[in-house]
């Protein structure tokens, strides 16, 4: 009896500094992060790689360190940063756009949950970075094609939404109310507050980010009051640590005043596991009652009324909710009346609709229901989309007049 293969849903985490990834199944439950050495929790991959002179060898991870005190070696670091600079590396007699170079490593990561079955496929690769800026986005979208991923299979959030993402997919209780995360990398500590909102169905989530900056001396002092202006007027279910700067163990009043009825929990691969719950939830496995508001999500649900045979509904092109950068709907209609299309703008907590009409000008004179159009919405900001109607005619009874339209929309 044939049976669908196994299926891989992963959460890869990208920063300057390493690279770390989660995996799951459908069936597997909780979210694992890899490291890759059997047993070991050493989940944080450097961003760097290295080649063998004279031959077509890499070398990643740990073995960059082994391999780098041989003279017959070439190593590459920084990877991340110097994809987004757009650098051309040279290695030996051949030049590289550092890009080339990232996606060679992130082949490489991508390759380690398929230990588990060699012949697991990847069904949905949720990537989390610190920011999503255009140019990075561009530049991950190059890097994950190069390594034969589809579109489809693909989604890029910021680390606020792994957030997210990880902080909903826990036990209820840990999000009665608000859930906090502190992250302190390389000496900066920034503070997020997620809430929801219980009025709205789905949930709509929000996240609010504090910089406190550099902790630069006392480290539990300093911490202790950030804390307790952190959470002044909060009732906060969770908090989470994650980050190099709460390796050590410094924490003693700081820790107290965290634990005071609340949870607190710390660990370095919370984003990773969040984009993996992420691709979870993208790829229909995990259900999911929640929108983020976030600032790379489309703020409003974009519509167009349509009926059916006799019934009238509404056709949802674009939801809010989704990452306007990945978002995209497409439909096919027959017009009917006059030469012009309402497009339905909701933002998810309103129960009032803005419609915004555009017109078809010098739209080809035919007979009511003999015109078919193609609508496609793209967003280009979270409150900005780009519409193109095309006209396909009606078949072999009315030739197509190859005309389109283009209009922009804001919220």
């Amino acid at each position: 009896m044939l049976t669908d293969r196994p299926k891989l849903y992963l959460g890869l985490e990208l920063n300057p500094d390493f690279a770390m990834i989660s995996s799951c199944t459908e069936t597997s439950g909780e979210p694992e992060t890899i490291s890759r050495i059997n047993g070991s929790e050493q989940y944080q991959i450097p961003m760097t790689i290295c080649k063998r002179r004279g031959i077509g060898q890499w070398f990643y991870g740990d073995d960059v360190s082994k391999a780098a005190s041989k003279e017959d070696i070439v190593v590459v670091d920084n990877l991340y940063r110097r994809a987004l600079a757009g650098e051309e590396i040279q290695v030996e007699d051949k030049v590289y756009q550092a890009e080339e170079l990232l996606a060679l490593f992130v082949r490489k990561v991508l390759m380690l949950p398929r230990r588990l079955g060699n012949q697991m496929e990847i069904a949905k690769l949720v990537v989390t970075v610190p920011e999503l800026l255009p140019g990075s986005v561009g530049i991950l979208k190059r890097v994950l094609k190069q390594n034969e991923l589809r579109d489809e299979q693909v989604h890029l959030v910021d680390n606020r939404e792994s957030f997210y993402y990880y902080a909903l997919s826990q036990p209820e209780e840990l999000y009665l109310h608000e859930v906090a995360l502190f992250d302190l990398t390389e000496g900066i500590l920034k503070f997020y507050a997620l809430a929801r909102n219980e009025r709205t169905t789905p949930q709509t989530i929000n996240i609010t980010e504090k910089n406190y900056g550099m902790l630069y001396r006392d480290l539990d002092e300093m911490f202790t009051g950030v804390i307790e202006d952190a959470f002044a007027h909060r009732i906060v279910s969770t908090t989470y640590l994650t980050g190099d700067g709460f390796d050590s163990s410094w924490m003693k009043e700081s820790l107290r005043v965290l634990c005071r009825g609340r949870k607190a929990f710390l660990g370095r691969n919370l984003y990773s596991k969040g984009a993996c719950y992420a691709a979870l939830v993208k790829g229909n496995v995990k259900p999911w009652n929640y929108v983020y508001m976030g600032e790379n999500e489309l703020k409003v649900n974009v519509s167009i009324k349509v009926r059916n045979e006799k019934e009238q509904s509404f056709l949802t092109l674009l939801t809010a909710g989704e990452s306007w950068y990945d978002a995209e709907g497409t439909a096919e209609v027959i017009l009917s009346g006059k030469p012009e299309i309402d497009f339905w703008l909701q933002e998810p907590r309103s129960r009032e609709a803005k419609i915004q009409s555009v017109e078809l000008l010098d739209f080809p004179e035919r007979e009511d229901k003999t015109s078919r159009l193609r609508i496609t919405a793209k967003p280009e900001s979270d409150k900005t989309i780009r519409v193109i109607v095309k006209d396909l005619g009606f078949g072999e009874i009315v030739r197509a007049s190859e005309k389109s339209w283009e209009y922009v929309i804001h919220e």
